[in-house]
């Protein structure tokens, strides 16, 4: 059976970055280069970047036009197409199913979420605690049918039972920062540490 290929993450980013704006591959590279941006969560090289802009443009998400620069190349400027715009959203709306997703795909998603709105953003929040506590309850009564062997599985269990247990803390401090404004886009609060 023939694999089925998955969107990595990145690709969704950069088809919201040039949600927000029109833009040329160079200056998205520029943008995902930036702690202000997804510079936190992504490493990625240029050319690598490229690659999958060229490869979103081939499949319909994204729409180049090349726009003249004098004396300088030639350069395109990506847009986002009605089958991207709905990719996206229906990306950027959804939590993410593994605890391990956390850290690349659900960080993205909650940066685009609050571009969207505070609302966009503690919906994305909500979803996601609501994944996490279903599974959260579903460990726990595994990991409670195995307490007295305390087995390698159990072990196992456990560890996954505190990281959702943490993953559920770190989401109320999200909520936190959304609710206290700490999270509106835009330059960089004042904030005295």
């Amino acid at each position: 059976m023939p694999m089925v290929k998955q969107p990595l993450t990145i690709e969704y980013a950069l088809l919201g970055f040039v949600r927000q704006q029109p833009m040329y591959g160079y200056e998205i590279h520029q943008r995902l280069l930036e702690s202000a941006e997804l510079g936190l969560v992504w490493t990625i090289k240029q050319s690598l970047c490229y690659a999958i802009l060229t490869r979103l443009e081939e499949e319909g998400l994204l729409q180049s036009v090349v726009e003249a620069q004098g004396t300088k190349p030639a350069r395109k400027i990506l847009h986002l197409t009605p089958a991207g715009e709905q990719a996206f959203l229906h990306w950027v709306r959804s939590p993410v199913a593994h605890g391990r997703d956390v850290r690349l795909e659900f960080l993205a998603k909650l940066y685009f979420a609050r571009q969207e709105s505070r609302d966009a953003a503690l919906k994305l929040i909500d979803q996601q605690r609501h994944v996490y506590m279903q599974r959260l309850i579903e460990l726990r009564a595994w990991a409670a049918q195995m307490e007295l062997e305390r087995s390698y599985d159990w072990l196992v269990l456990r560890y996954r039972v505190g990281q959702l247990e943490a993953a559920l803390g770190w989401l109320e401090l999200c909520t936190d920062w959304l609710e206290e404004g700490l999270g509106e886009p835009g330059p960089p609060k004042n904030l005295t540490i």
